[in-house]
């Protein structure tokens, strides 16, 4: 992994998070969140197809396609679990 496709990949996950923000608001804790559950998807989702060879959009050594897929996964799937509140009496 280069040094450019790694900061590449960053940017496209933080843009990812940062837009799921745009979307549905709320504070500065929700954009902090939606970034870090982008970063945690992207990467996972191109180390995922780089092991199963899973080929599409590559851009450079990096998996873009199944990265943006896996990190929109993880966005929807942490935003659905943070809906979750806890009912005090």
């Amino acid at each position: 992994m280069t040094v450019p496709a790694l900061l590449f990949g960053c940017l496209v996950a933080t843009l990812l998070g940062a837009g799921f923000h745009l979307w549905k608001g709320e504070g500065l804790g929700r954009l902090i969140l939606y970034i870090v559950l982008a970063w945690v998807g992207f990467w996972a989702g191109h180390i995922l197809a780089q092991q199963t060879g899973w080929r599409f959009l590559d851009v450079g050594p990096l998996r873009l396609g199944p990265a943006v897929l896996v990190s929109a996964l993880t966005i929807g799937v942490g935003y659905w679990f943070s809906l979750v509140r806890k009912d005090i009496r």
